[in-house]
């Protein structure tokens, strides 16, 4: 166990129509660090997102973010509580009506009551921090794809949370705007003091921002650590992901029943 972690899972079970997602899953997340959840496509990696922000409740096991039980939260707290926690979206989620100002605005306007000249100060300080201050009168269709994933930022920081979660931070972008997100990952990190946990799949990203990897495959962490180490530490499962192999402890073939006797061939012969 962690003194210091901000989330702590433990027993983690979930199963959804049928297939176990996460099987007594344990895991940590420290706290003021930059923690990446990694793995093969399909092990709910985005799913434990959900869990952490309450939004969907395991079969067993506790999920605690900041010292509270998620899953026993009432709807009050449970808001109250997601209010400290910023969420970047896979495809940015942009409002297209809305201006780029409007867009970091809108968590402002919906939870608050705060006087409009303070929502302007708020907003502009958290453009700028972006480095996009001069774009908050341009329309979501007017930014280039890394612009629109900093503009997502601003606004998962609008209320200063203590806790981030990014959800593919770094599909789709081209490499400039892939180290102007990685930049100001870390320098938000270790800015204001906030914790980042990022699902991601790109190992030489993960490598320049993040603290901790977790490896998580068949429900179960196979592999944890500093990234440069984990990359290199003679698990099969690594060896298989980081490496980019088809075939290994996540199999190319789908499990199924006997080929021969699928084609129809007596006794299962060919």
């Amino acid at each position: 166990m962690t003194d210091d972690a901000i989330v702590r899972i433990r027993g983690l079970t979930t199963v959804l129509n049928g297939k176990t997602i996460f099987d007594n899953l344990d895991l940590d997340i420290p706290r003021g660090k930059v923690t990446a959840i990694m793995g093969p496509s399909g092990t709910g990696k985005t799913t434990l997102l959900k869990h952490i922000t309450g939004q969907m409740r395991g079969d067993a096991g506790s999920v605690e973010v900041d010292g509270e039980n998620v899953p026993a939260l009432s709807r009050e707290r449970l808001f109250g509580l997601r209010e400290r926690i910023g969420y970047l979206f896979q495809n940015s989620a942009l409002l297209t009506d809305f201006d780029v100002f409007e867009n970091v605005a809108f968590p402002l306007r919906q939870h608050t009551r705060l006087p409009e000249e303070l929502i302007r100060n708020i907003v502009l300080n958290k453009l700028q921090a972006v480095g996009l201050r001069g774009a908050a009168r341009l329309m979501p269709t007017e930014l280039s794809g890394g612009m629109a994933r900093r503009v997502a930022l601003a606004r998962a920081i609008v209320f200063d949370p203590a806790l981030i979660l990014y959800d593919e931070p770094f599909v789709g972008l081209d490499p400039i705007a892939l180290n102007q997100v990685l930049l100001l990952i870390r320098t938000l990190n270790q800015t204001l003091g906030i914790t980042s946990v990022l699902v991601a799949h790109e190992l030489a990203a993960v490598q320049k921002v993040a603290d901790r990897v977790y490896l998580i495959a068949n429900g179960k962490v196979v592999a944890q650590g500093a990234p440069d180490s984990l990359a290199n530490d003679g698990s099969p499962w690594t060896a298989q992901f980081f490496g980019g192999e088809s075939d290994g402890p996540v199999p190319f073939q789908y499990p199924a029943g006997d080929y021969a006797t699928a084609l129809g061939f007596p006794g299962g012969k060919a």
